[in-house]
């Protein structure tokens, strides 16, 4: 109950800043896990920050609620994950993200840890971009020995019947200060986004990370699956519309994980 009342006062705080002179809103969201007894997960620290609000659903599973539009132009954000050693965590949201214009760029920074032998499910809805939103994301993914993930970002260009906002997204993965992974990409570019090189007739990009490795190659109908040469894989993707693209991204993904066991 506490947390609500604090979320209530932010809200109203950010509603006054916001008809005072306009400026964002600064929020930092956390989650921090730690290892129980039995093998147990625990959650050790739940910090919520409108919009950034965060709901325990499972043993180690956290949703992201919406409690507040956004982000909005103007807006800085950051959410922070730190799983200890050993330890689950698989975080989700109840909806997608809908990214809308405002005063200035708006901006969204996910900082994750993942300990020694730890889990990390990052699988949030949808990134919406608004028309005339400009967003900025970044993730810094930092992984310790023996540490597992898998890190789906989807990418919408516009709610239906509108021209997409822009977003420039950087994703950096780094294991024991080695890199695995630097990416970048631009949406809302109209010199870009039509290319059949760059995404041509496609509403939805995405992207999964994952640390097991993809035996091979593998080309699908709008998705690829590509081995890293440290352990991992990345898997891209384009489709008309999000149920599309998350059938295609869990295509790829199928194609780094071992066979189910009967």
């Amino acid at each position: 109950m506490g947390a609500g009342v604090e979320s209530g006062a932010r809200d109203k705080r950010t509603v006054a800043a916001a008809a005072a002179g306009g400026r964002g809103m600064r929020a930092v969201a956390v989650v921090e896990t730690v290892a129980g007894g039995g093998g147990r997960t625990v959650m050790r620290r739940l910090v919520s920050a409108p919009p950034l609000t965060l709901r325990q659903t499972g043993p180690h599973s956290v949703h992201l609620v919406s409690t507040a539009a956004g982000p909005l132009g103007g807006d800085r954000l950051q959410l922070d994950l730190r799983v200890a050693p050993g330890t689950t965590l698989e975080l989700g949201s109840v909806a997608a993200t809908l990214v809308l214009p405002g005063d200035g760029p708006s901006t969204m920074v996910v900082a994750a840890h993942v300990g020694a032998g730890a889990t990390l499910r990052f699988v949030p809805g949808p990134t919406v971009l608004a028309a005339r939103s400009d967003h900025r994301l970044h993730v810094r993914l930092t992984l310790e020995e023996d540490a597992t993930v898998l890190w789906r970002e989807e990418i919408v260009f516009g709610r239906h019947g509108e021209p997409s906002g822009r977003c420039h997204a950087r994703f950096d993965a780094t294991r024991d200060g080695v890199p695995l992974l630097r990416q970048e990409f631009t949406v809302g570019d109209p010199a870009l986004d039509g290319s059949p090189a760059v995404y041509g007739s496609a509403r939805c990009v995405g992207t999964t990370f994952m640390t097991a490795q993809a035996s091979a190659t593998a080309v699908g109908e709008g998705v690829a699956v590509l081995p890293l040469a440290a352990p991992g894989t990345l898997v891209s993707a384009l489709a008309d519309d999000a149920v599309q693209l998350r059938t295609r991204l869990e295509w790829g993904e199928r194609q780094a994980l071992p066979p189910a066991t009967p």
